[in-house]
């Protein structure tokens, strides 16, 4: 049985929303020649633990990548799998994140790291420690077998979001056989997307580089030269990405963040 993807408008209250406003605030101040603001209504600490990630709010967004390259149409979707609410509790903050199957913008809960974007290893950003999956792994295997697409590529990516990253890398290989060319571009996006997970982050931007300009391609150049200190070029993709994107889309807030800590870099 399938579900169409609901709508999904972000808590205004998460923290990624309430960073974003901040570091705009900053963005404003600094274009006005007033530098760093005195004072804001959000004050930024190490506090207590981010807010619980809802996993169907989650689920929603962990297929939005669908939606970047074939923007006409609504796919039929599988429901949230079963081992779902398991992984998106268990898993870590994430600080360098790509528009992909699998991911949701969520995962940046932790405000830290974001502060040494471009001066940190994007690699060390995009870690991903393995988490058990095995249901995961057999949906992945079942939907290649099956030639069910895009289901399967949606499939793989929560794979690699369990850190599972050598079965997932298994996974694109197989399913690239039997892979409609409608969902070419898709899938180019997930290998990328892999290799930025895998620590090689030059590999994913090169990958990125030489893709078609779809949302989600102009969503990771930008993220991937934020993270690689290439601060023109992640403005520019940041911004074209995050107009492509529905504000009430949490992947927009998320663009929108970025963008502002680019734009604070100058």
């Amino acid at each position: 049985m399938t579900e169409h993807l609901p709508s999904a408008t972000p808590n205004p209250k998460v923290v990624s929303d309430l960073f974003a406003a901040y570091l705009e605030d900053q963005v404003k101040a600094h274009l006005a020649g007033a530098g760093l603001a005195e004072s804001s209504e959000v004050e930024l600490y190490d506090a207590a633990p981010a807010q619980p990630v809802e996993p169907r709010l989650a689920w929603s967004e962990a297929c939005y990548a669908l939606f970047c390259f074939h923007p006409d149409e609504k796919p039929s979707l599988p429901k949230v799998p079963s081992e779902w609410s398991s992984l998106v509790a268990q898993r870590e903050p994430l600080s360098a994140l790509p528009l992909c199957l699998g991911n949701y913008p969520q995962l940046v809960r932790d405000l830290n790291p974001l502060y040494q974007a471009g001066t940190t290893k994007a690699a060390t950003a995009a870690v991903l420690r393995p988490l058990p999956a095995p249901g995961l792994l057999e949906w992945a295997k079942q939907a290649i077998q099956r030639q069910q697409f895009p289901q399967a590529l949606l499939a793989i990516g929560t794979v690699r979001l369990a850190g599972q990253l050598d079965e997932a890398a298994k996974l694109l290989d197989q399913c690239q056989k039997t892979l409609p060319q409608a969902w070419r571009n898709a899938w180019a996006n997930e290998k990328a997307a892999l290799a930025w997970h895998r620590g090689s982050a030059e590999e994913a931007w090169n990958l990125w580089k030489a893709q078609e300009e779809t949302t989600a391609v102009l969503f990771n150049r930008g993220m991937a030269a934020l993270f690689l200190n290439r601060t023109p070029e992640a403005r520019t993709s940041l911004q074209r990405a995050a107009e492509q994107i529905p504000e009430d889309n949490a992947w927009h807030h998320l663009a929108r963040l970025y963008l502002a800590l680019a734009e604070m870099r100058g």
